[in-house]
Formats: C-alpha cells, structure tokens, sequence
C-alpha cells in the first residue's frame, strides 16, 4: 500500500473572489509565455494583462476592472465608468465563471485576406492627411 501526499495548488487568480479587481480573460494563459500589466487611464481603475507569444507578438490575456468601475448584474459585468464600459465594449459580455473571474471574448479575428478593412483604410488615409497638413505648416 502507497501512502500518496496531498498537497493543495495555488488558486487561479480571481477565483477567490476577493481583491480590487475583477478579472477578465480574454484569451488563455497557455498561448503565451511571459505578461506584463498596463494601466490603461487613470492608475489603479483599469488594468491590461498582455502576453508574448512565442511567435514574439503581444496579444491581450485578460483585462482587470476595477470594482469602484463595474458591477455584477445576472452573472454579467456591468460598467459603471466611461473607461470600463469602453473595455467591455470591446470584449463583448463578461461572463461570470466564478469568484471575480469572468470570461470575455478577444477582438474580432479578421482574416488577411479581408484586408485592409474600411476601418483600416480610413485610418490611413487620415494619417497621410495629418502628415502632409503637419509638413505644410514648416
């Protein structure tokens, strides 16, 4: 007979529910290899969590909102500050998967050959605006 030791894992981060921040993850943590954190806005209210992929490229992981800035409603968070609610607006509903983990989705994943995008090409040519209205005025 073998005597197995338990022994516990750490917690996931913000599966405990407790904390400033509530945590919404966008991608998974096994597509990267190191993150760092950006306050986006003010400090302390809006946090993203970027990862390096291994192909060198950054990509969002997870976001942290902090709880002054959102509420829980029915199991979805709900932004009460214009800088939350523009985070959420583009990761689409969080939804609660447990404590103050929440499960949000990325960017809209656009083909190359969809590209370049209306969006894209507007942003552009407003650029090339820019530039030459800034090389007039020397």
């Amino acid at each position: 007979m073998t005597i197995r030791k338990q022994t516990r894992t750490r917690a996931r981060p913000g599966t405990g529910g407790s904390g400033r921040y509530y945590r919404v993850e966008v991608r998974p943590k096994s597509g990267f290899e190191i993150f760092r954190y950006h306050d986006v806005g003010r400090p302390g209210h809006v946090k993203r969590l970027a990862g390096k992929r291994s192909s060198g490229s950054w990509a969002d992981a997870a976001w942290l909102i902090s709880k002054t800035d959102a509420h829980v409603r029915d199991g979805v968070l709900v932004a009460d500050t214009p800088g939350a609610r523009k985070v959420l607006k583009d990761i689409g509903p969080a939804r609660l998967v447990r404590g103050s983990l929440f499960r949000g989705h990325p960017r809209k994943n656009v083909p190359e050959r969809a590209k370049p995008t209306a969006a894209q090409r507007r942003a552009r040519t407003r650029n090339i605006r820019k530039a030459q209205a800034a090389r007039r005025k020397r």
